[in-house]
């Protein structure tokens, strides 16, 4: 594990944000950490990332710890935080290289990397003009290239592609999906439900300070539930008279029923109905989406 973190609290005031958060992270994963706004998402990534002491509780990155070895820590992570972190008055290719030259990389190396990561990005040809004329995708993506300058071991993104419209959100998420495939472990905040089911291997879900699930996406949806059949019948007496045939559930016209998925299931549901003069009006197969899981598995009023 190159994040290991146990019984993380943090408290300001009288205010407990964390309580007793247990995190860890495989090298080379991808994991979401996902929950609603007040939850304690940023001040995870805070703790991790050496901004921020702990009330209790311990974590390492690459094995130093985040307290009494943050030098270290600072070393081997970036982090991309929710506004992007750019100089307007300077060129792109400006920025990346003062942050290079701030690394200790010599005025070639820095140059060098610079090239490579304004390639990687698709800002070659912007990086000689000033920030303050870009867009905020290419704002984002210049933010994300001067974070991997280092090229850090762990990289943190605190909701990445908030603001960004949707064109601008998918090349970020095409840049971040070159990271993973590069085999970089990346820790990833965010509201887009959609974003951690696409980059992530694994999902944590934070609710009120505390991680009330953990897994993959696809177990998390199995978690609350497998997939079902939803028929819709004109008359609410059909549809209670299917459930009866089907042992499902009926609510008013719509009729609930387990599915496994698979086409033949539905064929047969379909003519039991028909032998029995039941025809529904319309047919559909619903699986959980991390929606579901968001909604099912966090309080619906934020901290």
């Amino acid at each position: 594990m190159i994040v290991e973190a146990t019984g993380l609290t943090k408290s300001y005031g009288g205010t407990e944000v964390l309580s007793g958060v247990d995190l860890t992270v495989r090298e080379g994963e991808v994991v979401a950490l996902l929950g609603p706004n007040g939850a304690g998402k940023t001040t995870t990534v805070r703790i991790l990332t050496t901004l921020t002491r702990p009330t209790a509780g311990s974590a390492t990155i690459a094995g130093y710890d985040v307290v009494r070895a943050a030098t270290k820590v600072r070393g081997v992570i970036s982090l991309t935080g929710q506004y992007a972190a750019v100089d307007d008055n300077q060129t792109g290719r400006e920025n990346l290289v003062m942050v290079g030259r701030l690394m200790h990389l010599g005025r070639g190396p820095a140059r060098q990397r610079t090239r490579e990561l304004l390639e990687r990005f698709g800002l070659t040809d912007a990086m000689d003009r000033r920030v303050k004329t870009y867009s905020g995708g290419m704002r984002r993506r210049l933010d994300l290239a001067m974070s991997l300058i280092g090229r850090p071991r762990v990289i943190f993104l605190d909701e990445p592609t908030t603001g960004l419209d949707p064109a601008s959100r998918l090349t970020m998420w095409e840049a971040i999906g070159e990271l993973v495939r590069d085999g970089t472990t990346i820790l990833l905040t965010t509201q887009y439900l959609e974003e951690a089911d696409r980059l992530a291997d694994r999902i944590v879900l934070l609710d009120h300070g505390r991680i009330t699930a953990a897994g993959t996406a696809d177990a998390l949806k199995t978690q609350i539930g497998g997939e079902r059949i939803e028929l819709y019948f004109a008359e609410p007496a059909d549809a209670r008279m299917a459930a009866h045939l089907l042992e499902g559930l009926a609510d008013g016209v719509l009729v609930n029923l387990p599915s496994d998925g698979t086409a033949a299931q539905l064929h047969a549901v379909l003519d039991d109905l028909r032998a029995h003069g039941l025809q529904p009006a319309r047919v559909s197969s619903h699986r959980p989406t991390l929606d579901d899981v968001f909604l099912t598995l966090t309080a619906k009023e934020p901290v």
